[in-house]
């Protein structure tokens, strides 16, 4: 029963607008406002055909390429920085220079850089990425209590071991926080990226269809990107509750 609550929770609203878009465009003659119809035919044409192997699995490589090197990045730097108070105070400033600094903005430089390729893209969701997962993981492990600290030397936990079992667990509610911020961004920068001197990509077909004022397929390239967020979602969620499951545990004890 639960599980059938939070199943309608999640696609009763959608259902509802999907509704409202079909009953409100049944008899509309604007242009830019596709019908569901050939808005679901557009969709099935461009990118469940050859567009699928052209244009989503490189995005999608990419996009994910770009979030696991941020995350790596971001929990490592994160990690050595947020254990040295004095490292921390030392860098703080220009982290939060760097930080302050789009990385779309770079794109011009990473061009003339790096060169019209896929490092050049994957490099741009990296920039914007790092931040979110790196500040959220210097913040978790600045953190930590001196006590949970004071009693992992008195059970001898030291080097890697104290790594593993004290300081990424204590630290993680903080690392999930960043890299769910980092989703939301990753796939923006996904897109920015692919506007720029690209021949392939979600990003580039979709402003391609609007140069070419094809209103239906533009609309399902914008469709598809929302669909790839919500599966980010859905499986950061399920990948939250299964390693946080603890600390979900400790909450719900807490509210009781």
């Amino acid at each position: 029963m639960k599980l059938l609550k939070r199943f309608l929770y999640f696609v009763g609203l959608p259902a509802l607008l999907i509704v409202l878009w079909w009953a409100t465009s049944r008899n509309g003659t604007s242009f830019f406002v596709p019908k569901p119809g050939p808005l679901v035919h557009a969709f099935r044409t461009v990118w469940l055909g050859d567009g699928f192997h052209k244009d989503v699995v490189p995005s999608l490589t990419r996009l994910a390429a770009g979030l696991i090197i941020s995350i790596a990045l971001g929990i490592g730097l994160g990690v050595v920085i947020g254990s040295v108070d004095w490292v921390r105070w030392l860098l703080g400033p220009l982290l939060e220079f760097l930080r302050a600094v789009p990385s779309t903005i770079l794109i011009p430089v990473l061009l003339l850089v790096i060169g019209i390729n896929d490092a050049m893209k994957v490099t741009v969701i990296v920039l914007g990425c790092i931040w979110p997962v790196l500040l959220n993981t210097v913040k978790g492990v600045a953190s930590i209590d001196e006590v949970q600290l004071s009693t992992g030397e008195v059970y001898g936990l030291r080097g890697l071991d104290r790594l593993r079992y004290l300081v990424l667990p204590a630290a993680s509610p903080q690392i999930f926080a960043g890299i769910r911020q980092s989703l939301a961004v990753g796939l923006v920068l996904m897109v920015t990226s692919e506007m720029f001197a690209a021949t392939e990509g979600i990003g580039y077909a979709t402003i391609n269809f609007q140069n070419q004022v094809a209103i239906p397929e533009m609309w399902s390239g914008i469709v598809l990107l929302g669909l790839i967020g919500v599966a980010l979602s859905v499986l950061f969620q399920l990948v939250q509750r299964r390693v946080l499951g603890w600390y979900e545990g400790l909450k719900e004890s807490a509210n009781v």
